[in-house]
């Protein structure tokens, strides 16, 4: 992934003009990601959009993510959801516009909506485990091959190119590495692999959640695919940033099965590389205590979601 070259705001004025039609009054650069630069933008009639863009970017970079958003906007839709998707109003090669989010604060009810709507997202499911379009995903590229069977995605989209990757750039050490490999070829153990692939957001942080001023939670620079629902739920609990309720109210509207909470280190191990990879430290020892829970998943202990 090449690394960021600052966009000047004359160049992204041009862009947004160009793609719009309009005359922007107003670029105000805007924090978050580590990949792409981001603008709010100020239209002349009043409007405001957010922007995205990339002095370098890989091939199919924004439609990738515009379609990404595309599919989950549509998705939500039909589930009826509490939850938002920003509607994609331009993309090229090297900009993304979207709609503008107002962010405000949570309601009472904000965390039970996102997990009683992310749930019926789930349920909806995808066509098969990946993408149909085999658009690679992720700051990393990852593939996203379509497979009839999770164990397959996970072992040959995320498991087995991460190894690689960790081993080129050594990220982790050969005796880790050897242990996630190790994993790889036992999926079909942890009695996950049954599960009907379900449209993830695939890189579902607190970060990549937005709560708008009127408290409903919005989905943003998805990896969307489709995969195990317990890796989305992995994802939030590894970083936190979700209330109890939401935990809750996912549970309640689409119960995990049994063994679901001893597989959560399993579902860690990708992103867990994936940051090893990237920023090194700490990382590399939570690789291993991830592998290290991965012994300890079974077929036979349930329980429900958090608390």
């Amino acid at each position: 992934m090449p690394q960021i070259r600052l966009v000047t705001s004359a160049v992204v004025r041009e862009r947004v003009e160009e793609q719009l039609g309009r005359e922007v009054l107003e670029l105000r650069r805007v924090t978050g990601g580590d990949v792409a630069e981001a603008f709010r933008v100020e239209l002349d009639g009043g409007d405001r959009v957010f922007a995205k863009t990339h002095a370098r970017p890989p091939e199919h970079f924004f439609s990738t993510e515009a379609n990404g958003l595309a599919w989950l906007r549509s998705t939500a839709t039909e589930a009826s959801a509490g939850v938002c998707v920003p509607e994609v109003i331009a993309v090229s090669n090297d900009l993304l516009v979207l709609e503008w989010i107002e962010e405000g604060h949570r309601h009472s009810s904000t965390e039970a909506d996102f997990g009683r709507s992310l749930a019926r997202i789930h349920r909806l499911g995808a066509p098969s485990f990946g993408r149909g379009d085999r658009r690679t995903t992720g700051s990393r590229a990852l593939p996203n091959e379509p497979c009839e069977s999770w164990s397959e995605f996970y072992r040959a989209n995320r498991l087995a190119p991460l190894g690689r990757l960790a081993f080129d750039v050594g990220a982790l050490s050969a005796p880790v590495i050897r242990r996630l490999d190790a994993v790889a070829e036992r999926l079909d153990e942890f009695g996950a692999a049954g599960e009907p692939p379900a449209l993830l957001h695939g890189d579902l942080w607190a970060g990549n959640r937005l709560v708008g001023d009127d408290g409903v939670s919005w989905l943003i620079d998805p990896a969307a695919h489709g995969g195990h629902r317990e890796f989305d739920l992995a994802m939030m609990d590894l970083f936190g940033g979700f209330g109890d309720d939401c935990w809750s109210a996912y549970d309640d509207e689409y119960p995990l099965g049994d063994g679901w909470r001893e597989r959560v280190p399993l579902h860690q191990l990708a992103p867990l590389v994936v940051h090893a990879v990237k920023f090194g430290g700490g990382y590399r020892a939570a690789v291993e205590r991830a592998l290290d829970g991965c012994e300890g998943c079974t077929t036979t202990r349930g329980g429900r979601l958090r608390p």
